[in-house]
């Protein structure tokens, strides 16, 4: 999922915090930016602000276009591609 991605960080929210997922950022020279699991033995630190600022305002955006959150897409492929039409206007609005 993340080889040949060059990044500083790697942005994501609590459902892929994986042992794996951080072993793989870190090994490429990222930081991770993920909260822990609640589950998990040992808290891993992360950046709460940059978490917060960036990932929760991107899935704030997203719910609101209405065909995003009330899911009007009638297939997956119509959904994805609907979450990835909004992501590049999200992104090409703060550029």
């Amino acid at each position: 999922m993340i080889e040949g991605i060059d990044a500083q960080c790697l942005l994501a929210d609590r459902g892929c915090d994986t042992n794996e997922i951080v072993e793989r950022a870190e090994g490429a020279g990222m930081q991770v930016v993920i909260p822990p699991e609640k589950n998990r033995k040992v808290l891993r630190p992360y950046d709460e602000h940059l978490y917060r600022h960036l990932v929760e305002n991107a899935f704030m955006h997203l719910k609101r276009w209405r065909g995003i959150a009330t899911r009007y897409a009638k297939n997956q492929a119509s959904f994805v591609a609907a979450v990835q039409i909004r992501c590049i206007v999200l992104w090409t609005a703060f550029l």
